[in-house]
């Protein structure tokens, strides 16, 4: 029987005992409603019969927020507290960090916090470009659309500051409204970080594997400065199986969430990660760092070191230098009357016995030419991808709007010669995809479209990047360098 079976799924999985059954018997009941029924042979998830019955029987209405938030109660009672969790966590950390993790990911996703049916659906590729950088591509197709009944009442709905958004930990067991994400199946892992109270959970619609966010238990702007090297690297001292990295703290550069101070990281090695140095560097007082320019299309500076203050010192000088550097030549300007426009995105991983700081320099100025952003990807582009560059994408990972899965079919169809409905955006460069590839066929297409979006991410990449991959940005490198007692080795 349904109910019954999910009884017996929560007292498997919880502190709940053989005495509680009749409890949540009728906890079920008056969530879904009473009486129980057969599950289905069919092998379909428990948890979306009983949301389904719930419709049925007219305990909740027929859409997509009211759907969600049930099921999220419904994952929350066969999920351990709070409490519980953390105790399990820091148990299993005593005896193997990765298998406190791996635990922890598992509990995510077994109890629906993590969508892994849902980020299935991204579409995701591989390879390299014309300009010899491996990258990554993803179509985003996991997040659901806004639920147009969700908006409506939203509207009429009077607004709460609580939680303040959607990464205060105040959203740990939050039931959820129409204009508020359902959170009661969430779970966060408290953590000490920089001396500061902490919280580390996985994201529901992951980008990468084992995509986590440690979260700042105050709500409290993002900055980047020494304090945040100190926290990526003390990060990766405790989870060294992971990276991590934070956003830029400047608009256009920086994330779409600059309200609260956080970071990502997880399982994956990025592209970035794997590039080589281009230029080996040595660092004038610091002997114990050696790095270089990676060979990026973006503009990173990789410090490697055994000795983690040294890197967060080096680090500290590279960014209050960048901080405070111009180089008008280049259309690179620090600051103006109204604001600063210099940061950098700042990722931190361990090699071996080493540990490896990039810092990726970031310049949010625009222009007459440029009102998005002179380092930002440029018009040409926008009919790909016009969003901000954020963490993910610096490494080499594009996350891409899930209309281009439609609006690609379209392409595909107009450059086989098929009656389509392509977009006006995709035209122009449809036609330059024709005049290059006479010999596109239906064999063949797929493959030359992924080889022409991984050059589209290529030169995205570059135009975010401060210094060009030509002699003027060689030129301007130098400059730079000479401003952190930088030289080449």
């Amino acid at each position: 029987m349904l109910i019954e079976n999910f009884v017996q799924k929560i007292i498997a999985n919880t502190d709940y005992q053989e005495m509680d059954r009749v409890y949540l018997f009728n906890r079920l009941q008056a969530l879904v409603g009473d009486g129980d029924v057969e599950e289905q042979a069919s092998g379909e998830d428990s948890l979306l019969q009983l949301v389904d019955l719930a419709v049925d029987r007219g305990k909740i209405p027929d859409d997509a927020t009211s759907r969600e938030i049930l099921a999220d109660q419904l994952a929350d009672l066969a999920t351990p507290a709070p409490s519980k969790v953390n105790e399990l966590f820091w148990n299993k950390y005593d005896e193997d960090p990765k298998a406190a993790t791996d635990w922890f990911y598992d509990l995510c996703t077994h109890n629906n916090y993590v969508k892994k049916t849902a980020i299935a659906k991204n579409i995701v590729f591989s390879g390299t470009s014309s300009y010899g950088h491996p990258l990554e591509i993803t179509i985003n197709l996991s997040k659901p659309e806004k639920d147009p009944k969700a908006i409506a009442a939203a509207a009429k709905k009077k607004d709460t500051d609580y939680p303040k958004c959607d990464l205060c930990l105040e959203n740990e067991g939050y039931l959820g409204d129409y204009g508020k994400n359902a959170r009661s199946n969430l779970r966060i892992i408290r953590i000490n970080i920089g001396g500061e109270k902490w919280g580390m959970q996985y994201s529901p619609y992951a980008y990468f594997n084992e995509h986590c966010i440690f979260l700042d238990q105050i709500h409290e702007p993002m900055v980047i400065n020494q304090q945040t090297l100190i926290n990526l690297l003390e990060i990766v001292k405790t989870f060294p199986h992971y990276m991590v990295g934070s956003n830029a703290d400047l608009p256009i550069v920086g994330g779409s969430l600059l309200s609260h101070e956080h970071y990502q990281g997880g399982g994956h090695r990025f592209p970035m990660m794997n590039a080589a140095i281009k230029e080996e560097l040595t660092f004038a007082g610091y002997p114990a760092v050696h790095g270089g320019i990676v060979d990026w299309p973006m503009s990173d500076i990789r410090l490697i070191s055994q000795d983690t203050e040294a890197l967060i010192e080096l680090g500290t000088k590279i960014i209050k230098s960048w901080q405070k550097y111009s180089d008008p030549d280049l259309g690179i300007v620090a600051e103006d009357k109204t604001a600063r426009h210099h940061t950098v995105t700042p990722i931190a991983h361990k090699d071996g016995d080493e540990y490896v700081l990039e810092l990726v320099l970031r310049d949010n100025n625009t222009s007459e030419q440029y009102p998005l952003g002179i380092f930002h990807p440029h018009q040409d582009k926008w009919h790909i991808k016009k969003e901000n560059i954020g963490l993910i994408e610096v490494m080499g990972r594009a996350i891409l709007p899930g209309r281009l899965k439609g609006e690609l079919g379209e392409v595909k169809k107009y450059l086989l010669g098929q009656d389509n409905q392509i977009a006006e955006i995709h035209l122009p460069w449809a036609k330059q995809l024709q005049a290059k590839h006479p010999d596109i066929s239906q064999q063949n297409v797929d493959e030359i479209l992924q080889h022409e979006l991984l050059d589209i991410f290529d030169q995205v990449l570059a135009d975010a990047g401060v210094y060009k991959a030509d002699a003027a940005g060689e030129a301007g490198w130098q400059k730079f360098l000479a401003t952190i007692g930088a030289e080449n080795n």
